[in-house]
């Protein structure tokens, strides 16, 4: 029950002989006792298909650095674990959806771009990514230069393998995968030499239990990724509100723990946390 709605209606009672017209017409504005200024829940997009950043698992439950780091914030603005709506944030969808309220706020592998920035405001940044190279265990590629003659697989949509075929590598021969799995299966079986995107997404991947020892990240810094919580454009006071929650789990060692706990498997040499609202 909602602790407000019953402080509100004891408050009517008591003044009812005074103006019983203006507490019946009690709403849901101010602070109440369930915290988050009034709401029951708060509705957080994720990705559901990055191991060791946001996955649904088989028993419908969220894991991934960004899930805790989404549970983090929700639990300083006043909600509990089970009081989160969790949403799936397709990558193409993530401005649409905060656009038209469907979610307050999107942790999902989600840079800030000044593209975007014109959509939306980001909270942040809460991690610093760069582009890299999943790689074979005894694959020897340490350099850019290396991928020249060899196969480089990257998603349908992304532009990240043609980055590296225009900058570094422009005998590279590119391949498309519909999704980071597909990619994999073909690193593995030594069919493509390669596979690249932001380092913590393949961290992810090489960190995952059927994956230990089968890959590597090659280490190169391509590009950098500047993680941040996406919130609706002109919602200052959420984006101030989640921007003290990312300072308090960095101080508090929270951070730290759940780079470990996701990433830490895959020997993932993440950067320090960022500062925030600093963009490198």
């Amino acid at each position: 029950m909602n602790l407000r709605k019953v402080s509100a209606a004891a408050a009517c009672a008591l003044a009812l002989s005074v103006t019983a017209a203006a507490c019946g017409s009690d709403d849901d504005s101010g602070d109440s006792g369930d915290g988050g200024g009034g709401k029951d829940s708060i509705t957080i997009g994720i990705k559901f298909d990055q191991p060791g950043l946001g996955l649904k698992e088989p028993d419908g439950s969220y894991s991934g650095f960004d899930v805790d780091v989404a549970t983090y914030v929700a639990k300083e603005l006043g909600f509990s674990e089970d009081q989160i709506e969790w949403k799936e944030a397709i990558s193409a969808d993530r401005e649409t959806m905060l656009e038209r309220g469907d979610v307050d706020m999107i942790a999902a592998t989600y840079s800030i771009t000044d593209e975007r920035e014109q959509k939306v405001d980001f909270a942040g940044p809460y991690l610093l990514a760069h582009q890299d190279l999943l790689i074979r265990a005894d694959d020897d590629i340490t350099k850019g230069e290396d991928l020249n003659g060899k196969t480089l697989c990257s998603v349908t949509g992304s532009t990240s393998a043609q980055n590296v075929k225009d900058t570094i590598a422009p005998k590279a021969q590119l391949a498309e995968r519909p999704g980071y799995s597909e990619c994999l299966d073909a690193v593995a079986n030594g069919s493509i030499d390669a596979l690249t995107t932001d380092d913590s997404i393949l961290a992810g991947y090489a960190a995952q239990e059927a994956n230990k020892g089968k890959f590597k990240l090659a280490g190169l810094n391509l590009s950098n990724e500047n993680y941040g919580v996406g919130v609706k454009k002109g919602d200052e006071k959420m984006k101030t509100d989640i921007d003290a929650a990312l300072e308090k789990m960095v101080s508090d060692g929270s951070w730290e723990k759940f780079m470990d706990a996701n990433l830490g498997p895959a020997n993932y040499d993440f950067e320090p946390a960022p500062k925030i609202g600093d963009i490198k």
